[in-house]
């Protein structure tokens, strides 16, 4: 079985600047997702790939053990740009390199570092044991309910209920979560359908049993942080 892990780290950062390279309580925030990376490589004899379009963001991988030849072209490293495609190009890049076909890619992503070894073993046994599956992502349990408590605006201006239902507690109402992004792992069938995202009708989810949430604004870096410092974390990072 042949694995490729995925590390993509654009350059650019509105919402917190300079984030990917970032110190997070002592490590730069990729050094997280390189260290798990490394480990969960080393297990399955996995290749790893670094997607980034940041001259410095590849020399910090370096320092942190990764090495990569390969550096996203500037038309995948816009704003405007989906990160699938970003995905395509260094799996096709990593394939012709290595003289390798891949079963399965891992996309690990930076700014949801909150993962583990275990997480990714247990989301790719449950994605190789269901034969129609294509993919698996990483989810949370969401704090907000459509079916009950979140609203969306019709079209005469007034307010509804994102999913219709008559449901009266948030417990009653249908399960539904939060896409955390921390990891999404496709089988090699997902890329020969050419799917503009990670959704599509054979998905499945795992969720993570512990604390994981993505970086989206500057107040997530200092929530993440505390926790770190302070061993707040219900699981060892």
């Amino acid at each position: 079985m042949n694995i490729l892990i995925t590390i993509c780290a654009r350059g650019g950062s509105k919402g917190i600047p300079g984030k990917n390279i970032r110190p997070l309580a002592g490590i730069p925030l990729i050094g997280y997702t390189i260290n798990v990376a490394r480990k969960f490589a080393k297990e399955k004899n996995c290749t790893i790939g670094l997607s980034t379009d940041s001259a410095e963001i590849i020399a910090a991988a370096k320092e942190l053990g990764l090495t990569s030849e390969y550096k996203r072209p500037e038309s995948l490293a816009t704003d405007t740009i989906g990160k699938m495609p970003a995905i395509v190009d260094v799996l096709n890049f990593e394939e012709k390199s290595s003289n390798t076909r891949f079963d399965y890619l891992i996309d690990l992503d930076v700014t949801a570092p909150l993962r583990t070894v275990e997480d990714l073993n247990n989301a790719l046994e449950m994605l190789i044991a269901d034969d129609k599956a294509l993919n698996i992502f990483s989810v949370s349990p969401a704090n907000r309910n459509p079916y009950f408590n979140m609203v969306e605006q019709a079209e005469d201006g007034y307010y509804k209920l994102c999913k219709k239902g008559n449901f009266l507690t948030r417990q009653s109402s249908p399960k539904v979560y939060d896409m955390n992004a921390s990891f999404y792992i496709y089988k090699r069938a997902f890329f020969e359908k050419n799917f503009p995202s990670a959704l599509t009708d054979k998905s499945l989810v795992y969720v993570v049993p512990h604390v994981c949430f993505d970086l989206d604004h500057e107040i997530d870096f200092s929530f993440m942080e505390y926790l770190m410092r302070n061993k707040k974390l219900d699981f060892l990072l």
